[in-house]
C-alpha cells in the first residue's frame, strides 16, 4: 500500500473517483448479466462489463502520469459508493436495467458536469471515457419494451427509480461535502454551477427528462 499523504490535486480528485466508479461498474455489470433471461443479453452484458476495465486502465495510467497511486485516488470514495450499492441492490432483471438507465446516468452527468472545469487533457479524458453509450442506450431499450408489454410494471420501476436517484443524489452530496476539491471545481467554474446546489438542480432536471425518455413517472 502507498505511503502518498499528501492533498490529492483537485483534478486527482475526481479522476480518483471516476476510476473506483468504473471498477465498480465491471462488478454491478458482471453481477448484473447472471440476472439477464438469455444468453445473448448475457453475452452483451458481458462484454460491456469488459469496457470498464479498459476505462479503469486509462484513468489509472493518467493518475500515474500526475504522480499519484490509483489506489490512493480511489480509497476516499469506497465508503460512499459502497452504500450506494448496498442500499440499491437490484432484487430481478428489470430493477437491474433501471439503475444502470437512472443511477448510472445521474452518476455519468455529476461527472460530465465536474469535467468542463478540467484542463483540456483531463477533461477529454473524462469525456471519452463517459462516452459510450451502449449500456444506457441497452437499458433503455429494454425497459420501454417491458413496459409496452407490461404497462403495470411501469409503476413499480418507478418507485425504484425514485429511491435510485434519492440514494444516488445523497451520495453524491456527501462526495462534495467531504472531498472539497471536487466542491471547488465546481465553485471554479463560476455561472449557473457556482455552487453545488446548482449542480444538484441541473442533476434532478436530466433525470426526469431521462424518465420521460422510458415512460417512466417521475
Amino acid at each position: 500500500m502507498s505511503e502518498y499523504s499528501a492533498p490529492l490535486p483537485p483534478v486527482a480528485d475526481l479522476l480518483g473517483l471516476l476510476a473506483y466508479a468504473e471498477l465498480v461498474a465491471f462488478d454491478q455489470m458482471a453481477a448484473d448479466a447472471r440476472l439477464a433471461p438469455d444468453l445473448g443479453r448475457r453475452a452483451l452484458l458481458s462484454e460491456m462489463a469488459a469496457r470498464e476495465i479498459d476505462n479503469y486502465c486509462r484513468l489509472a495510467t493518467r493518475l500515474g502520469e500526475l504522480g499519484v497511486e490509483v489506489e490512493d485516488a480511489m480509497r476516499p470514495y469506497v465508503a460512499a459508493l459502497g452504500d450506494y450499492h448496498q442500499q440499491t441492490e437490484p432484487k430481478d432483471w428489470l430493477e437491474a436495467l433501471a439503475k444502470a438507465y437512472v443511477g448510472d446516468g445521474v452518476a455519468d452527468d455529476f461527472y460530465r458536469e465536474i469535467a468542463a472545469y478540467l484542463e483540456p487533457k483531463d477533461r477529454d479524458l473524462v469525456l471519452d471515457v463517459l462516452h459510450d453509450s451502449r449500456h444506457a442506450d441497452f437499458a433503455a431499450e429494454e425497459l420501454r419494451a417491458a413496459i409496452a408489454a407490461d404497462p403495470k410494471v411501469a409503476n413499480r420501476l418507478s418507485m425504484w427509480a425514485r429511491r435510485l436517484v434519492g440514494e444516488a443524489l445523497s451520495q453524491a452530496q456527501r462526495v462534495a461535502a467531504e472531498r472539497t476539491a471536487l466542491a471547488g471545481l465546481i465553485a471554479a467554474g463560476g455561472g449557473d454551477l457556482s455552487d453545488v446546489q446548482a449542480l444538484f438542480r441541473k442533476l434532478t432536471s436530466a433525470h426526469t427528462a431521462r424518465m420521460a425518455a422510458v415512460g417512466l413517472n417521475n
